[in-house]
């Protein structure tokens, strides 16, 4: 029996379809999330310009209200070690299936710093106090990490890092901490105490945040829940791709693929790609738009093997040396630039050729966004592109 074939057109029109970025108004931010699994949420205004990219009706304010007052949608550090913010179901997926892998890399990076000469005398005893010192602090409270370690003197030491180098110099433990702490699933970024362009989030514990316990999910059924809710929103997707963006291993990968229904396809590469068995249907064509996705857009980092895409002449400009995209411009499907913020006005820098009609409609587009940052002022933060740099 021939496998199905499915080509970069169908492709790039199902995850159109998938992500919202086919014109959908009047989604909430809950359902946005779980339509590319989880929003990037590395830079604070990801998500928000993320959530207004797949509808335009949305405020900033809608997207704080579900994280910090309704709280539907959760930030946890989860996939590649990424933070991402996603609904309570997919919350209890990720820390089942990568939280404890996640946790255990980060253990290890504060033991061999806490290894050091400056280090305490029993590295592995001290992150355990620290753990329930912690724990017992944001049992019903929010504080910052500064008053973390205010709140806890004993236990706010300092590594020295890389003495001598430009890089180098002393590293708090209490916050690395927390981040530990936050991807076993044991304590959350709370109430963010800045604007929602700049992070600044207070720290609780998990069981407060949500007003009852995270759901125990296994690893085995954490990875098969995340893959198929992948193929859905992403597939046709390879291997190399679900093992890259879940940050797992091939053999996890292959389990949880082998443990679901799904059928083998063909793409224009080459390559092999996964669906789900019943998500074969074509998906209908998508109008030709233009779009304005922020640095770390779940479309832009959806997939290893980015081809059907992007140009990889493109690269250089719009991502850093480590894969990570910047603000991107998109004209039917396919990035064809990226965008600035220049004071009051955004301006977007095309990288190939693109027709008058969506010329005009990116030119609009920019316009729609800044209208709608107003007098915000959007900082680069760690994964601006050579674009946004230069």
């Amino acid at each position: 029996m021939t496998r199905p074939h499915v080509d970069d057109t169908a492709r790039r029109a199902r995850f159109q379809r998938r992500h919202l970025l086919d014109g959908t108004v009047g989604t909430p931010v809950v359902e946005i999330a779980d339509a590319v699994v989880g929003l990037h949420a590395t830079t604070a205004s990801t998500v928000h310009l993320s959530a207004w990219a797949r509808n335009g009706e949305i405020t900033a304010n809608d997207v704080d209200t579900a994280l910090y007052d309704d709280r539907t949608v959760v930030k946890q550090l989860a996939m590649r070690r990424t933070l991402f913010v996603m609904s309570r179901p997919v919350l209890a997926d990720a820390v089942g299936a990568v939280g404890s892998r996640v946790a255990a890399s980060e253990r290890t990076n504060m033991l061999r710093d806490l290894r050091r000469d400056d280090g305490p005398a029993d590295p592995e005893g001290w992150i355990d106090q620290a753990r329930s010192a912690v724990l017992d602090l944001l049992d019903g409270t929010e504080l910052v990490a500064a008053e973390v370690r205010k709140a806890l003197p004993d236990f706010d030491i300092s590594i020295m890092r890389d003495a001598g180098k430009s890089y180098g110099g002393l590293s708090p433990m209490l916050p690395r901490l927390l981040n530990h702490l936050a991807a076993a699933g044991d304590v959350v970024r709370g109430t963010n105490r800045a604007t929602w362009a700049v992070s600044r989030p207070g720290w609780t514990s998990m069981s407060s945040w949500l007003g009852e316990p995270l759901a125990a999910v296994s690893p085995e059924d954490g990875h098969r829940d995340l893959v198929a809710r992948w193929l859905r929103s992403f597939g046709p997707g390879t291997e190399a791709d679900l093992v890259w963006w879940l940050g797992s291993t091939k053999t996890a990968v292959r389990k949880a693929v082998a443990a679901l229904d799904v059928v083998e396809v063909d793409l224009d590469s080459g390559e092999t790609g996964y669906l789900m068995a019943d998500d074969l249907d074509p998906v209908d064509e998508v109008e030709p738009r233009a779009l304005l996705l922020p640095g770390l857009d779940p479309a832009t980092m959806g997939w290893r093997g980015r081809e059907f895409y992007l140009d990889p002449a493109h690269v250089p400009h719009l991502f850093d040396t480590n894969g990570n995209g910047g603000q991107t411009a998109w004209w039917d499907g396919r990035i064809v630039g990226g965008w600035v913020q220049e004071d009051n006005r955004v301006r977007v820098q095309l990288l190939e050729d693109v027709p008058a009609d969506g010329v005009r409609a990116l030119d609009a587009r920019a316009a729609e966004l800044a209208e709608w940052l107003g007098d915000v002022r959007l900082t680069q933060g760690l994964f601006a592109s050579p674009m946004m740099k230069s």
